[in-house]
């Protein structure tokens, strides 16, 4: 892959809908050379598709419910890690085989894995369980 190839990549990584006369502007060739290139591109695998982001996907980010289980005496001495976490919009005290139900709102899943790889290394918590929720039937809280 020489540097011709690299800036068309670059330039369908910005807009992958943009006309091949305006990536050929962009990296300074020809619409039959950029055209040509792209075909090897695919057909050698370098470029193995294309995708679609929806916008409204990414703003509502994920949710999840962490079943958690510790080792405190009393829960309340592991609350001030959760207070540390912005996206946590809610923590019970339950009943069961778990001591913990926390809400967590994230951004990404990528932010939600952060967030519980944190909440796991912490040396009280015994185990964690995550739900995400896949959708909403339900919410008479007014948020």
């Amino acid at each position: 892959m020489d540097k011709f190839d690299q800036a068309i990549i670059n330039e369908l990584r910005k807009n992958a809908r943009q006309s091949i006369s305006h990536i050929a502007d962009q990296v300074s060739l020809s619409r039959s050379a950029v055209t040509d290139r792209i075909k090897r591109l695919e057909k050698n695998g370098t470029i193995r598709g294309y995708q679609v982001l929806l916008s409204e996907s990414q703003k509502q980010g994920v949710c999840a419910y962490f079943e958690i289980e510790h080792t405190c005496a009393r829960s309340n001495e592991i609350i001030p890690t959760f207070q540390a976490i912005p996206e946590i919009q809610t923590c019970f005290g339950i009943s069961g085989n778990m001591d913990l139900l926390v809400f967590v709102k994230a951004d990404s899943m990528q932010r939600l894995h952060e967030i519980r790889e944190f909440i796991d290394a912490q040396d009280t918590i015994k185990s964690i369980k995550t739900h995400v929720v896949m959708s909403e039937w339900i919410n008479n809280l007014g948020s």
